[in-house]
């Protein structure tokens, strides 16, 4: 099975789950009377839409590099993570706004309704599946190095944290009274705070990606150790990193001895090549350029 492949598998099997989840939800915050539940319900359907984006992007971001893109289409897979943290904002914002509104009515003197048990129980085992796709995801997203795919997964953990959220407001309402049904919207504002911290994390990294910014410190520490590693190199220089989707991008400058051959040079560099798509992976694109040895005096 492809890379593809297994990210369409696993975001199909996620899919599967949201829409069975916001199905449930919308019933039990309508029926139940809950606006925890109805918010939760919202961030589930955001999640299917996601899945939706990741399976597109995905699939242009697997094509091989051309005319066009002499890099590939990897950048595709950092937009769709992009597009899940502006849904997870677009969520955030429509949960916040609804349930500050039932609070502000409730502050005024307006009756709540109180949540049925449908919606708790609602809640609860959204908790536990949606951790179980959480983990599934992430796993999955780390082992075929998709950024895309992680997001996603983000997006499935960050819905379990807002159903425990939902899950407090709701029991709280129905086992504290109805004096108490406010902390059913309450419940709702802190959903939506939890996703908004969510959303700017994604937002930020793939942010970081799309404007070219360079891997982390020890990473490139990491790359310039393994060059020193090989005989006959030196002074490894003008390091540039960055990442195209998920594969990462190295470019360096090296000294060698200027009376090496151009074969002897070239076997060399093609040597510390092999090494670095050893570490960090066969799609590693590898650029060197090589200089004499400055001539000591």
């Amino acid at each position: 099975m492809t890379r593809e492949e297994e990210i369409y598998r696993v975001t199909f099997v996620g899919s599967a789950v949201n829409v069975a989840l916001l199905t449930l939800k919308f019933i039990a915050g309508i029926v139940g009377h809950s606006s925890a539940m109805i918010a939760d319900a919202v961030h589930s359907l955001s999640d299917f839409i996601t899945d939706i984006i990741v399976i597109v992007f995905v699939r242009i971001s697997a094509k091989p590099q051309d005319e066009s893109h002499d890099y590939g289409h990897g950048k595709y897979e950092t937009i769709a993570s992009f597009l899940v943290g502006l849904a997870l904002v677009a969520a955030a914002t429509i949960i916040i706004v609804s349930g500050a509104l039932k609070i502000a009515a409730w502050a005024s003197g307006e009756e709540l309704e109180s949540p049925g048990w449908l919606a708790l129980w609602a809640a609860l085992l959204s908790i536990v599946s949606k951790e179980a796709i959480y983990r599934y995801t992430v796993i999955r997203g780390k082992k075929l190095a998709s950024q895309a795919l992680i997001a996603n997964a983000w997006h499935h953990r960050s819905d379990a944290l807002s159903s425990i959220g939902a899950t407090i407001g709701i029991g709280g309402a129905i086992f504290l009274g109805h004096r108490w049904t406010v902390l059913d919207p309450i419940a709702s504002v802190a959903v939506g705070a939890m996703l908004v911290k969510v959303a700017v994390e994604l937002l930020r990294t793939s942010m970081n990606e799309l404007t070219e910014c360079s891997l982390p410190e020890d990473t490139e520490r990491e790359i310039i150790d393994i060059v020193q590693s090989f005989p006959d190199v030196s002074e490894p220089h003008n390091l540039r990193t960055r990442r195209i989707g998920n594969r990462i991008a190295i470019e360096l400058h090296i000294r060698m001895n200027g009376d090496l051959t151009l074969r002897e040079a070239h076997d060399r560099a093609t040597e510390i090549e092999r090494g670095m798509k050893e570490r960090f992976g066969a799609s590693t694109h590898v650029s060197l350029h090589m200089e004499p040895e400055k001539k000591k005096n």
